[in-house]
């Protein structure tokens, strides 16, 4: 305890050396060597009330002085009791510039665009103005103004997903295979968005079944070229879908909003394509992220009644974050900034194939995101797979699962998860030692392909 009373201060030597030496003259107080303290006792001498909080690394002081007629000054270290500075002016400011600075991120996307004029257009409308004004007093009438020019703005989103899908129909129109018909087609969903679908129908073979396609996180479906090919020659059509924000389907490249959307778009357009195909079993493949859509889709009784059975190649279902502090914070920083890039993994991160050629290919395609994983995208990844592992045991669809033991995207152990854990009857698994995350791009593509097609033409067999 410090007290000063007349004047006279008496301090341990303990705060001394804490706060500097000091020097009591009869009117004057001063503090040498004391820093930002200095601005505090130097009020003593007109011994008005005010009360000063102080927070140091190592102790809490409050102040406080009391008009009368002898003021006494009380100084209180940490070691005799703590006094929050929760009240404070500094503490009430910063926490109005933080609210300030959480107001302003939630007002990002409304703000509008300010339209720049130059001094010599404002002068020239100034003009048109009067001019105007002049020519409606002379009629007695109304005036309209007509726009000199009216050419319709694009925003760039919009610009770039009219290039991606100008390369995805030129890439179908100029397959000239002559054992498959290739076609593309758009299809509009609830929500206004048209999402790019193509369709491989084999000329030479006889169709006996159909294979609804979804691509993996990033790619399109244009990529599944070949393997559609093969399915065709084993009596197979095959429908693909860019999901939202890939190939050529509307929306931000690889930025997905929300992924409960691309499992919704999968419902309405497999609706499609099997009232446009009466009679025909059909078959659901998906890959990496597209597989977890295939199975959060057949989740749906509705679904699950419709479709013969589903193959999954490195399916989505056990997915960690880069750190686990990702998981805390993806929720807020997903909402507050969803289109922010972060981990830029394509390219450095973990390699998805063998095969050099095939990297080469992949990373060089345009319709292809290489970019860094959007902040929303990731996060519904994190949610979509939260939700499969809490249903695993629901799934009674008869389904094939492969994966790579070597696989740095998605866990194997997931897949196996999944096949424990699965509800259904007619279940399959299979792991392929060395292979990594894209299974129909490595070197052994073509034993993948055959343990596809051969497990779709034993199910054809009990339809």
């Amino acid at each position: 305890m410090i007290c000063l009373t007349s004047h006279k201060l008496c301090i341990p030597p303990r705060i001394e050396s804490h706060f500097g030496t000091y020097i009591n003259t009869k009117r004057n107080l001063r503090l040498i060597n004391s820093g930002n303290f200095h601005k505090y006792l130097s009020e003593l001498k007109s011994l008005t009330t005010f009360g000063i909080k102080r927070r140091t690394t190592s102790t809490t002081m409050a102040v406080e002085i009391a008009k009368a007629n002898e003021a006494t000054l009380i100084l209180t270290s940490g070691a005799s009791g703590r006094i929050s500075a929760l009240f404070s002016l500094c503490v009430l400011r910063s926490l109005f510039l933080l609210i300030n600075a959480f107001v302003l991120l939630l007002l990002l996307p409304f703000r509008g665009r300010r339209r720049m004029t130059s001094p010599a257009a404002s002068g020239s409308q100034e003009k048109t103005g009067k001019e105007e004004k002049a020519t409606a007093l002379e009629r007695k009438g109304p005036v309209v103004r007509v726009p000199s020019k009216m050419v319709p703005r694009k925003s760039a989103v919009e610009q770039e997903v009219a290039a991606r899908r100008s390369l995805a129909i030129r890439r179908v129109l100029q397959d000239d295979d002559k054992e498959t018909l290739r076609e593309f087609s758009l299809f509009v969903t609830s929500r206004g968005d048209t999402m790019f679908t193509q369709s491989w129908t084999p000329v030479s073979f006889k169709i006996r079944g159909l294979v609804f396609l979804l691509h993996g996180l990033n790619e399109h479906s244009g990529r599944y070229n070949d393997f559609a090919k093969k399915l065709n020659a084993n009596g197979y059509k095959v429908y693909g879908m860019d999901w939202i924000g890939h190939g050529g389907s509307d929306g931000l490249h690889a930025y997905v909003p929300s992924l409960d959307d691309a499992v919704n778009d999968m419902k309405h357009f497999l609706s499609k394509v099997l009232a446009e195909n009466p009679g025909l079993p059909c078959f659901c493949f998906g890959h990496s992220t597209g597989a977890a859509i295939v199975l959060k889709a057949a989740l749906d009784p509705k679904v699950e009644s419709r479709i013969a059975g589903v193959v999954l190649t490195s399916p989505a279902v056990g997915v960690q974050p880069a750190h686990p502090i990702f998981t805390v914070l993806a929720p807020i920083v997903s909402f507050l900034m969803p289109r922010y890039q972060f981990s830029a993994a394509n390219k450095r991160g973990a390699v998805v194939s063998r095969d050099p050629a095939a990297l080469l290919a992949k990373y060089s395609d345009p319709l292809v995101f290489t970019g860094s994983i959007r902040v929303r995208t990731g996060y519904e990844i994190l949610r979509i797979t939260a939700y499969l592992q809490q249903n695993l045991s629901k799934l009674t669809v008869p389904f094939l699962v492969l994966h790579g033991s070597d696989d740095a995207v998605t866990d194997p152990e997931g897949s196996k998860k999944l096949y424990e854990e699965a509800s259904s009857t007619d279940k399959s698994i299979k792991l392929y030692q060395g292979l990594l995350h894209d299974l129909l791009f490595e070197p052994e593509r073509e034993e993948v392909m055959k343990d596809v097609i051969d497990w779709l033409n034993q199910r054809l067999l009990n339809c």
